[in-house]
């Protein structure tokens, strides 16, 4: 049976361990300068994933992360993030890896192949989840009976891999190949593939977030502000989208609950109540509730300037 790519050796590696530092640095630079590149191909199906994982969080669904080892560490670590950076519930973010996440720094190999533990995973989702499986060989049996399980039972799946034709792209509702060299290291994964997968599920759930309204002209406008740092920024983006001072910015933001959205809108003249309505209105979208404001308010002056002349 042949090797998957991942487990092939890198033509520059030979003698690898006998040459100065430097120029050991340099070629793994240019290894992973490698990986990125391999992502640019699958720039239309991250697309594709990003509208499933914007639909999915829309209608209440879940987006379920699963892998193994380290491409699990990649998947878990982006779903972790989504709800700081753009107010993704958590409870729509289900973290799955092979053996469970690691407490410390043991993280057990063998559990990658515990497809049984797998199929349980995937048999407890539906069709109103998406899972987002990610394994560099594509033929990891966790993840691999994870999705097939959750396809069984009508949840979509978004599928990552590093190998071509790779086997967790059957029945996958989006498969994104990432065809990586082989590693410098040979079958260390945690390198290129893992670079490559990163920077794809960067991509993905970033666009996701833009396609669900999360951001307005690069700001992380659903960001929840529970630390100084953050609530410094969520005061410099109300400053800066609805063009008003610092502490009128800290006041709409305090009738705001400290959310972002709702407080451009109040330091844009509306009442709390009246900016959360308009916001719902429009999908959570700001840039949206803005222009329908702009509208309602401009129709109100042409509106008291027609009386005037009728009077």
């Amino acid at each position: 049976m042949p090797f998957p790519s991942t487990e092939e050796f890198h033509p520059a590696a030979p003698g690898i361990d006998a040459r100065p530092a430097e120029e050991v640095l340099s070629l793994l630079l240019s290894a992973q300068i490698e990986a990125v590149r391999a992502v640019t191909p699958a720039l239309p199906q991250i697309a594709e994933g990003a509208r499933l994982m914007a639909e999915t969080v829309r209608a209440g669904g879940r987006l379920v992360y699963a892998g193994a080892g380290s491409s699990a560490l990649m998947a878990n670590s982006d779903g972790l993030e989504l709800p700081g950076t753009y107010g993704v519930d958590p409870a729509r973010i289900l973290l799955r890896m092979a053996g469970g996440l690691p407490r410390d720094a043991s993280m057990p190999g063998a559990t990658e192949d515990d497809a049984e533990d797998g199929r349980a995973a995937g048999a407890l989702l539906g069709a109103q989840d998406l899972v987002i499986a990610v394994t560099a060989s594509g033929a990891t049996p966790y993840p691999l009976a994870l999705a097939a399980a959750a396809g069984a039972r009508g949840a979509r799946v978004v599928a990552i891999a590093n190998v071509a034709g790779a086997a967790i792209f059957e029945g996958a509702d989006v498969a994104i190949c990432l065809p990586t060299p082989p590693e410098v290291i040979a079958g260390s994964t945690r390198m290129g593939a893992g670079t490559a997968q990163k920077v794809a599920l960067n991509l993905m759930s970033t666009l996701a977030g833009i396609l669900l309204g999360e951001v307005h002209d690069g700001m992380m406008v659903g960001l929840v502000a529970d630390n100084a740092k953050l609530r410094s920024r969520a005061r410099r983006m109300v400053e800066a989208i609805a063009g008003v001072g610092s502490a009128e910015a800290e006041a709409a933001l305090a009738r705001a609950g400290g959310a972002v959205k709702p407080a451009v809108l109040i330091a844009d003249g509306l009442s709390q109540s009246d900016a959360s309505a308009l916001l719902a209105e429009c999908g959570g979208n700001l840039r949206a509730a803005r222009a329908r404001h702009d509208k309602a308010r401009d129709t109100g002056r042409h509106d008291t300037t027609n009386q005037g002349r009728l009077s």
